[in-house]
């Protein structure tokens, strides 16, 4: 397995983490038991960086009870305080577009959610908790940092980050030059490596880490996808890949099959691949429920790295910008 060290620590992490979304059931229901093993699998296999959030539903209550069955050293915990954001005629309010940090934060809603993470996974500190979204404007008001800054004090938290709202790489720039956080996490993948152009080598200047989500596009970069997938509404991909003719996206994906097997076994692998080429990439983060996915996407890990013009080549002709997070939610 890959590592890397985790900001300013000195502490190794693997370079590819548990992504606890999925844990949710939120990509299909899975067995709970089923899902446990999974991430006791994953940790068995080297990996040692969770990430979930308070409002990921009974995420952090199965990760709880994967670490009670995990008899090996305690992994690297990260977590998101819950942001709320009041009704709007549109959905995606405070993380598509902005709400004031009053009423996305409230003063002691992120000591609540940090308190409530703490007892879900019967834990006594979170390694990394980060705010779910995070907005510039935000940096006028003081509350919120400050509390941040109160729950590290009392060994609670040990480090403090923040997660980017869609595919808003620069952000959190002035955060991370300001010396006051020790992680960005952001979208990363082959159809989106904007953030390799800006916010990556500003973090890396700093000693700040960068966690990569998003680095498969929701399944989309495994080729899961065909004309005929049906995908239920309950799933939180529904309309995803819909926001335009689903054969544009199949198309896209297909150009990029002419990179198999020469350079990687499957598509997952080459879209896993080239997220850690960057050195800059300190954790990607993968939805590995499914113990077939975990073992896959683990595996790639230790396959040969992509050459660097190949890895250029891809970053600039397959780049492919577009905003389907926000767009799905108004089909």
């Amino acid at each position: 397995m890959q590592t890397s060290v985790f900001a300013r620590s000195g502490e190794t992490i693997s370079r590819l983490g548990f992504g606890g979304m999925g844990l949710n059931g939120i990509f299909g229901r899975q067995d709970d038991a089923a899902m446990i093993r999974s991430l006791v699998f994953a940790l068995e296999n080297e990996v040692n960086f969770i990430d979930t959030a308070r409002v990921y539903g009974r995420s952090e209550e199965l990760i709880g009870r994967a670490l009670k069955e995990w008899s090996g050293e305690k992994p690297f915990i990260a977590t998101k305080a819950a942001a709320s954001a009041p009704h709007h005629s549109l959905p995606g309010a405070g993380f598509h577009f902005p709400l004031d940090v009053q009423s996305t934060y409230p003063p002691g809603s992120i000591r609540t959610s940090v308190e409530q993470s703490l007892q879900a996974m019967d834990i006594e500190t979170l390694d990394l908790l980060q705010l779910h979204v995070y907005w510039p404007q935000w940096d006028g008001v003081d509350y919120w940092m400050e509390e941040l800054l109160r729950l590290k004090e009392e060994g609670k938290v040990r480090y403090l980050g923040v997660s980017l709202p869609d595919h808003r790489h620069d952000h959190a720039i002035s955060l991370v030059r300001a010396g006051v956080i020790d992680s960005v996490q952001t979208i990363v993948n082959i159809f989106d490596s904007v953030a390799l152009d800006c916010l990556v080598p500003i973090c890396q200047e700093n000693k700040v880490a960068v966690i990569a989500r998003v680095i498969l596009d929701e399944g989309g970069l495994t080729g899961f996808l065909k004309e005929d997938t049906v995908i239920p509404d309950s799933d939180y991909r529904y309309n995803y890949f819909d926001c335009q003719p689903r054969s544009v996206y199949l198309d896209k994906v297909d150009r990029l099959r002419q990179y198999v097997p020469q350079y990687a076994s499957s598509l997952t692998e080459l879209a896993i691949k080239f997220v850690l080429k960057d050195p800059g990439v300190t954790v990607a983060i993968s939805s590995m429920q499914v113990l077939e996915y975990a073992a896959e996407n683990i595996a790639a890990c230790d396959k040969e790295a992509l050459p660097d013009e190949l890895f250029e080549l891809i970053k600039i002709r397959e780049r492919w910008i577009r905003h389907f997070y926000h767009a799905r939610r108004h089909l």
